[in-house]
This record gives C-alpha cells, sequence and structure tokens, in this order.
C-alpha cells in the first residue's frame, strides 16, 4: 500500500505537468477555436433563418417535375448540374448542385491525381466530396430560382464564412502575401489550430485521469458547484466540474479536429480504425447502368418511389443525376427529427431499369467504418441532430471558459498568499489546473 500511494502521487505530478503546459500553451489558440465552434454548431439553422427567400416556400397545388426543375436551373446557371436535394418538408425548396467548367475540369484533375497514385499534400484537409459545388434554389411549385448560395450575400453569411476562417485557419487566409516563404496561409493556419487542438486533447484526457482518483471518494462533492465560496473555489469548480460534464464531447471534438490540419494526423486516425486504404490500393469495378439502343431513362421520380419502398422512413433524399448513358443513378436518404442521425442510407440504381444494384444501409456497416464515416459529425457535433447540436453548443461554451479557469487557478497557485490564509493557499494548491 506503500509503494501504491508513493507512486500515484508522482504520476499526478506528472500529469498535472502536462494538463497545465497543453493549457497554457494552446490556451489562447483553444479559446478562438471553442468559440467560433460553438457559434458554427448552429450553422446551417443561422444561415436558413437569416436567408429564408431561399430555403422557404409557399405550398402549392402540384409540384413541378425533376426533369422539368433540371432544365430551369440548368438555364440559369448556364453550369452542370450534378446532384438534388429533395427535402421531406413540402414547404422547403429543392437545391440544385451546379459546377462551373472550371470546377469540372479541377474535379477531373483530382480524380487523375488519385487514379495517378499521387498523394493529397499535407494541410489540405481531406478529399472534397462530389458534392462540392453552389448551390441553386428553386421552388418547385412554380418553376422560380429563388437564388444561388455564393451570388447570397448578408451580413450573416459573411459573419458565419469569417467565423469558419477563424476556426480553421484563424483568418490567415485572408492575407495574401505568405507570412513564411513556400508556406502556404491557409496551411500556416490550419497547423496552428491542429497543434492547439491535439494539446487541448492531452489537456482533456490528463484532466480527466487525475480528476477521477481525487473524487472518486467524494464524487458527489467533485460534481457540484460551490457558489457560496470566495471567487477562488468557485473558479476552482468551474473549471474542474464543467470540465468533467463535457469531458466526453470534448474528446470527441479534440480528437477528430486535427484530421482536417495534417494528413498523418488523417492517416494515423484511419489506420487506427481499421479503414485506411493506400494511395495504390485497387479500387473496385464502379457499377454500371445496362445501354441498349432502346433504353429510355425513368422519371427521376420514378427513382424516389423505389427509394420509398427500399427505404421505409421520413427522410430527406440527395440524388445524383448519371454523367453519361452508362452510369448509375445514386440516392442518398437521410432521417429527419430531434434525434435524427447525420448518416444516411445510399442506393445505387440503374437508370433505366430501375433496378437496385447496391444497397448501403450505415447501420449493417461494422462498428470501426461506422465511426470513420461518423468523423465529422462528430466533430460537427450533429450526429443526432438537433439533440447532439445542443449538448454540442453547451460543450463548446464550457471548453471556451476552460483557458479561462484554468489560467486563473495556475495564477492562484503561484501568487504568494499572506500567512493568514495558508490553509485556503493549501486547498488550492491541491487542485488541478
Amino acid at each position: 500500500m506503500k509503494k501504491q500511494s508513493s507512486v500515484w502521487p508522482k504520476i499526478r505530478k506528472f500529469l498535472n505537468d502536462i494538463h497545465l503546459w497543453a493549457g497554457l500553451i494552446s490556451g489562447i489558440i483553444v479559446l478562438i477555436v471553442c468559440f467560433t465552434g460553438t457559434v458554427y454548431v448552429f450553422n446551417q439553422e443561422i444561415r436558413e433563418s437569416s436567408t429564408p427567400n431561399l430555403y422557404k416556400v409557399s405550398i402549392g397545388n402540384e409540384k413541378k417535375s425533376i426533369t422539368e426543375m433540371y432544365n430551369i436551373v440548368q438555364e440559369k446557371s448556364n453550369g452542370n448540374i450534378s446532384s438534388v436535394k429533395v427535402p421531406y418538408d413540402t414547404g422547403k425548396s429543392y437545391s440544385f448542385i451546379v459546377k462551373k467548367k472550371e470546377e469540372k475540369a479541377k474535379e477531373a484533375d483530382k480524380k487523375h491525381q488519385k487514379a495517378s497514385g499521387k498523394k493529397e499534400k499535407a494541410g489540405e484537409g481531406p478529399p472534397k466530396g462530389p458534392q462540392r459545388g453552389n448551390p441553386y434554389f428553386i421552388n418547385p411549385y412554380n418553376g422560380e430560382v429563388l437564388g444561388d448560395l455564393q451570388g447570397t450575400k448578408t451580413t450573416t453569411t459573411e459573419f458565419m464564412q469569417k467565423m469558419f476562417s477563424l476556426h480553421r485557419w484563424l483568418l490567415l487566409d485572408k492575407i495574401e502575401e505568405p507570412i513564411f516563404e513556400n508556406l502556404e496561409n491557409r496551411k500556416l493556419g490550419s497547423y496552428i489550430t491542429g497543434t492547439a487542438t491535439i494539446l487541448f486533447t492531452l489537456g482533456v484526457i490528463s484532466g480527466i485521469i487525475i480528476w477521477v482518483p481525487a473524487r472518486i471518494k467524494s464524487w458527489k462533492q467533485g460534481l457540484r458547484i460551490k457558489f457560496s465560496g470566495n471567487w477562488k473555489r468557485t473558479n476552482h469548480d468551474l473549471h474542474n466540474t464543467l470540465g468533467f460534464y463535457s469531458c466526453i464531447l470534448l474528446f470527441f471534438m479534440g480528437i477528430t479536429g486535427p484530421q482536417w490540419s495534417f494528413e498523418w494526423y488523417r492517416n494515423g486516425l484511419r489506420k487506427f480504425l481499421g479503414t485506411y486504404e493506400a494511395p495504390d490500393t485497387p479500387k473496385p469495378t464502379p457499377l454500371k447502368s445496362v445501354y441498349t439502343i432502346d433504353a429510355k431513362t425513368l422519371n427521376y421520380e420514378d427513382f424516389l418511389a423505389i427509394a420509398d419502398k427500399e427505404l421505409n422512413y421520413k427522410g430527406d433524399y440527395n440524388l445524383t443525376f448519371p454523367n453519361d448513358s452508362v452510369d448509375v443513378v445514386q440516392i442518398t436518404k437521410t432521417k429527419i427529427g430531434f434525434f435524427a442521425p447525420a448518416a444516411g442510407d445510399k442506393l445505387t440504381l440503374d437508370q433505366y431499369s430501375g433496378q437496385v444494384l447496391e444497397k448501403d444501409i450505415f447501420k449493417q456497416k461494422p462498428f470501426n467504418e461506422r465511426v470513420s464515416l461518423s468523423i465529422k459529425a462528430l466533430h460537427l457535433g450533429d450526429i443526432y441532430g438537433t439533440f447532439s447540436k445542443i449538448l454540442y453548443f453547451i460543450a463548446c461554451l464550457i471548453a471556451t471558459s476552460l483557458p479561462v479557469t484554468g489560467v486563473l487557478i495556475w495564477i492562484n497557485k503561484i501568487k504568494k498568499k499572506p500567512k493568514g490564509k495558508k490553509k485556503e493557499q493549501k486547498e488550492v494548491a491541491s487542485s488541478t489546473i
């Protein structure tokens, strides 16, 4: 027992040092990242409320067909349409993803690089998905194009863009001249926030390890904030107790964030989960539609009807249009509701017969694949819809306060106390940051 009791203080001091210096080094950056993350949790809801003219429509008698809307948007945008989002809510607009010719060229070049085995440069973040482009919103009842996202600028949308830039790159992407030669400012900002997030995660892990043994005998006291004491005691409780309540969500935020900053981290995370694929890994043969001379593509509403039978629940659809005569139609469906998961189910259909060529159900995947595919949702907080967003919002608020309360605890530790307050000094000195 004596040997065990003599070892723990050394471990505790080591963990305290990690917790202290990780917090002090990353404190200001973590405060910025967590504050902007708090604002960005409800990004989509804020954007929709600031531009209701794009998202909301008056319900009419009959909707136009997707083909009719496709032709209207194509004529209006003069671009290439890749997909359409079909909302379950009848009072919402349809959004068509439009890619300009230069975007298509860049995407083709990226696919070529991937096929040739070229690695993605560090700091560029994960590969962009096929849904990138400019959304054009259309009223499904009268066919009116309501506008496009890139062409609609409001004070709120510009503010949210700056919040995102501050969160990811500390606004360094707004500086044209490179701060360091041969290093893009965007990458520099990404490296700084990524490093600070790693230190923050170390702080979360070390903090909870320190907290549990110290509070296991007096756990009730450790879960309460004593507002009746002096401000030092209250500040100590705010840091430790709120940190404990939010530690699981803060861990998820911290462990997933650096993958957008470092390629080595992203690959390491995938290797840990068992989902990493080397660049030279052979790709599966893409599915094709059976084409004949007299073949005619089904109406897109027919594909949605097939999806309704295969995926029998309420949800929003995302329909990807075929690129050529042998390409397939892909439909992704995501559930709606307060507890709706972010992950969707996918169907791959023959564009002529409507035959289901592949059915990809998220909950049927192995656990490690589900986690790997949920990394973005785990970081953003929408993994379980509005419910998890509210929890993440609260956790981000707490995370924003931790650098402040932690520094105050540290200052109180190193500050000389009057002789008459030895008891209080001893109590504060035994606490963690």
